[in-house]
């Protein structure tokens, strides 16, 4: 395997954060879809059901199926992330998020655009070289300045149902699985 002189960093990650999530999540992701459905139905509007489903599905989809694992390069002439470079100066600054478990670094571009590369980073390790990378070329911002969408967001991730009834339903059924086993 030949070594690159122009590749500072290189590490495999998924393409997005991922968590398994149980059918709980996906009850109520369907309820939500149900409850918004009857309501556009008898207020007239019967088109913006089909955006609703569709929704849904891109939901299904991203909640069941794990992401495929990437690339990502940080080079002297910028970063390469699955297969998308942007050069140094296109970007303006980068912070980092924690979802699901993983690190998660944002790359921002500069205006007029202001595009978002999202990465995943795997371990503190990791992060703190990074850190180190891309202060040399970028604005590191320890406490990102949040959009109106990013706080939309974080209000609608509360409504989501917690992890903790899950577990609760899964320590039961593993009780009752072992009671079955001492019973033979």
């Amino acid at each position: 395997m030949e070594l690159n002189p122009q590749v500072k960093f290189s590490w495999r990650a998924p393409l997005r954060p991922y968590k398994k999530q149980s059918s709980l999540i996906l009850r109520f992701y369907l309820a939500v879809a149900f409850l918004l459905s009857l309501i556009v139905f008898f207020f007239g509007d019967k088109i913006l059901i089909i955006p609703i489903w569709a929704l849904v599905f891109i939901f299904y989809v991203l909640t069941i199926t794990p992401p495929p694992d990437v690339e990502n390069k940080i080079t002297t002439f910028g970063i390469d992330a699955a297969g998308v470079t942007l050069r140094w100066e296109m970007l303006s600054h980068f912070y980092f998020g924690k979802r699901f478990g993983f690190y998660t670094l944002t790359v921002v571009s500069q205006s007029p655009y202001f595009y978002h590369l999202y990465l995943v980073v795997p371990t503190e390790e990791m992060k703190k070289k990074l850190i180190n990378i891309l202060s040399t070329h970028l604005l590191y911002q320890e406490t990102p300045h949040k959009t109106i969408t990013d706080k939309m967001l974080d209000w609608v991730s509360v409504l989501v149902p917690d992890e903790e009834e899950v577990s609760r339903e899964e320590d039961l059924q593993a009780v009752s699985e072992r009671l079955k086993r001492a019973s033979l």
